[in-house]
């Protein structure tokens, strides 16, 4: 009963450690693009983040696999990897963004930049990147 009464006592210990809460597993995007991106909210290119439903793709230099869409939320900020997460990698693989919605233009499928997830019943979300606000201003994105 003792070694019972100890399993039942320490479970919910085990099952609450996570070594990461962004542990996303998908074949058809590589997990080996590490980067860190910071975003000043008050340049112009960046500047519609500061209002909620205004995602701003982000296309530079080794950020992502085919860049990154970051939008304001309301209560707080997503940040996507802009390569379909449903197909492998290819010409028509980066995705675009149509209002608050992110679209693999391969597909036609819509992923909606508030959840990741996709309007159709697919395997895959959007995958997620940390964020990090460092002033109302500056956010910091990693992967």
């Amino acid at each position: 009963m003792k070694k019972y009464l100890t399993l039942l006592l320490a479970l919910p210990f085990f099952i609450s450690c996570a070594s990461d809460d962004f542990n996303y597993n998908n074949p058809h995007l590589p997990s080996g693009y590490n980067f860190s991106v910071d975003i000043d909210m008050s340049l112009p290119l960046y500047s519609p983040l500061q209002f909620t439903g205004n995602p701003v793709k982000i296309g530079i230099n080794n950020v992502g696999i085919n860049g990154i869409i970051v939008m304001n939320t309301g209560s707080g900020f997503t940040a996507y990897e802009a390569t379909c997460p449903n197909q492998d990698i290819s010409s028509c693989s980066e995705m675009y963004i149509n209002g608050i919605n992110a679209v693999c233009p391969c597909d036609d499928v819509e992923y909606s930049l508030f959840t990741g997830q996709p309007n159709a019943d697919l395997r895959y979300s959007m995958m997620p990147y940390r964020i990090e606000i460092l002033s109302p201003t500056y956010l910091r994105i990693t992967n």
